[in-house]
């Protein structure tokens, strides 16, 4: 429970004041509840002659406040008997008691109206969190993290807490008020029996407890099979045509089937400890009464009582009030318990550290020139090194090519530039002053990005342009469509601009999908351009119709491109060729064919 608690520590303050209306209005409750089982004692003792005593009227003051209103209610109940007959009273007595119940159902539901905005409040809260920290965190901490699970956590997990820990709360803050209101009048009525009582109820409580922390652990093994799950659909979804294509179906069924029935036995398994829950309360709870019924009727049968059998029925009616909500209570902490099998999960999101982090004085660039530098430039992911030692220097508005082999870390200089990662040792500067004093969000809007794979969103050729550019207007979102040659099968579509282009642009070709990613960055108007092979998975037409807009892009700017098709970056200012997380070489075409080293190589394999 220490988890449940430091969860409300975090998540109730901007709602404290629901939660104190709904605890009064639960005490309310409490004592009108108590008021109303009270109403039971006179109709016992009067209308069925189990007490027969004259009651004369108590004028306040006279002796306790306690006994001038029970004495009075006598008083005014025989009256009734005595005018109009036991008929009459028992009809007044009748009354009374379905007006304490209104009033009672009333204030009852007044606690549930005040907790219903703190409970949905903290579920969205959650939510809000749990995007806003995805959104905050590195790339580097969702390679380690598959894309499913993370989604199963925001999706899954989440309604996991709202239905059991947030369901819960209000019998979380009503019932522990119920029965401490009952067990005062119980110790009022009787403190032998209710001491007895007080040692009696602990026992049960500490057989249910174990049942609710093995569900906990069970839960936390379901919920990450589900992440699991999930993972499953996802990668499933995303290589459907690498599927089909290798006849793998057959396949992908066997192990989604062995994961879902994990899930499946997990699950059984759960279900079946939540359902022990009610038949367990209900057992102790009828033994516990049987118990309570043995103890205080052999206290009044031997005379070491001072209650009468009115009282005795009156402290049964009590205690089995009681018993009502202990059983809820207890319903709610099987909850609470699976629940937090959730949170655990979600929290991991939530306690996760960015290291990129904003220096604590930043420096405020006035004025940008556009000169980058590589010092001594050594990164690793994980223990696996990528980049050794290097240095390069790219000048203002100069066109900086990076080639050479898959994994010779040419796509993680270009990484860490936007501070995508954090350089392990060395530096890398602007204008000579090193990135990690700029503002992150300072740094990042200096650049812009087009990448090999052009990532769109499910949005209109308006916004997916203007994306990251506040109050960009359709002028200057058409002109930057022009520059990338774009324009032309925009306004071929049937709504133009306001078309949704599909899922990740599906409804688009490559070169068209690239095309928009162009225009993109030519709105942002960046001074450093990075071009991550923007144009290697297009065919010949649609490269010559991006090469051209990324020309016009580059113009002006300082451009660091990585490039697969050497053709692309033949006119590049300095071309540097990484082998193995090194720079070999570096130079402009001409000069780098004539070393006859790396880069010749790999011309004559292309031309290949």
């Amino acid at each position: 429970m220490k988890d449940f608690f430091e969860m409300l520590r975090r998540f109730v303050p901007p709602y404290k004041k629901y939660l104190v209306l709904n605890i009064f209005f639960n005490i309310l409750s409490a004592i009108l509840t108590l008021f109303s089982f009270a109403v039971i004692i006179p109709i016992l003792e009067m209308l069925f002659k189990v007490k027969e005593a004259a009651y004369a009227y108590m004028a306040p003051g006279s002796a306790s406040l306690k006994d001038v209103v029970i004495n009075n209610f006598y008083y005014y109940t025989q009256e009734i008997i005595s005018y109009y007959g036991p008929g009459a009273a028992l009809a007044a007595l009748a009354g009374l008691l379905v007006v304490m119940t209104a009033l009672k159902t009333g204030v009852t539901y007044l606690a549930s109206y005040f907790i219903i905005p703190m409970r949905n409040g903290i579920v969205r809260d959650i939510r809000n969190s749990m995007f806003d920290k995805m959104v905050s965190l590195p790339i580097g901490f969702f390679t380690g993290e598959r894309k499913g699970d993370v989604m199963a956590r925001m999706t899954g997990d989440v309604a996991e807490i709202e239905n059991s820990i947030m369901a819960s709360l209000d019998m979380m803050f009503k019932n522990p008020v119920m029965i401490l209101v009952c067990l005062g009048m119980m110790i009022a009525i009787s403190w032998q029996l209710t001491v007895f009582v007080l040692v009696l109820l602990p026992l049960a409580g500490v057989a249910m407890g174990r049942v609710g922390k093995a569900l906990k652990r069970k839960s936390l093994e379901q919920q990450n099979q589900w992440g699991l799950l999930m993972s499953n659909i996802e990668e499933c979804l995303g290589g459907l045509r690498i599927i089909k294509a290798f006849n793998a179906e057959a396949k992908v069924r066997g192990r989604f089937h062995r994961e879902n029935r994990v899930f499946y036995n997990l699950s059984n398994r759960i279900a079946r400890r939540q359902q022990l829950a009610h038949p367990m309360s209900e057992f102790l709870g009828t033994t516990a009464i049987a118990i309570v019924l043995w103890f205080g009727g052999s206290l009044i049968l031997t005379g070491m009582s001072s209650m009468n059998a009115a009282s005795f029925i009156y402290y049964m009616v009590i205690f089995y009030s009681i018993i009502n909500p202990a059983k809820e209570l207890s319903k709610a902490m099987y909850a609470i318990q699976k629940g937090l099998a959730s949170m655990v999960r979600v929290d991991k999101i939530l306690s996760a550290r960015n290291p990129i982090k904003d220096p604590v004085v930043p420096v405020e660039m006035a004025r940008f020139k556009g000169e980058i530098e590589y010092r001594d430039v050594t990164f690793r992911y994980g223990e696996t090194p990528v980049l050794h030692n290097v240095s390069l220097k790219i000048p203002a508005g100069a066109t900086v090519a990076l080639v050479g082999q898959s994994g010779s870390g040419k796509s993680t200089m270009a990484d860490l530039l936007p501070r995508f990662y954090d350089v392990n040792s060395g530096a890398i500067l602007i204008d000579g002053v090193d990135i990690r004093r700029l503002r992150v969000h300072d740094l990042r809007s200096l650049m812009g990005n087009v990448n090999q794979e052009a990532i769109l969103f499910n949005d209109s050729f308006f916004n997916n342009i203007a994306f990251g550019v506040d109050n960009a207007t359709p002028d200057l979102v058409e002109e930057a469509a022009r520059i990338a040659n774009a324009d032309g099968f925009i306004r071929e579509t049937e709504q133009g601009y306001d078309t949704n282009i599909g899922d990740r642009g599906c409804r688009l070709s490559g070169g068209q999908r690239q095309r928009i990613s162009i225009a993109r960055a030519i709105l942002k108007n960046p001074p450093v351009l990075i071009l991550d092979e923007a144009t290697s998975a297009l065919d010949t037409e649609s490269e010559k119709l991006v090469q051209e807009a990324l020309d016009r892009l580059m113009k002006g700017r300082t451009t660091l491109v990585i490039a697969h098709r050497l053709s692309t970056i033949r006119n590049a200012d300095i071309i540097c060729v990484l082998h193995e997380g090194r720079i070999v070489e570096a130079g402009n075409h001409e000069t780098l064919m004539g070393m006859d080293g790396y880069y010749r190589h790999l011309v004559d394999m292309q031309k290949f």
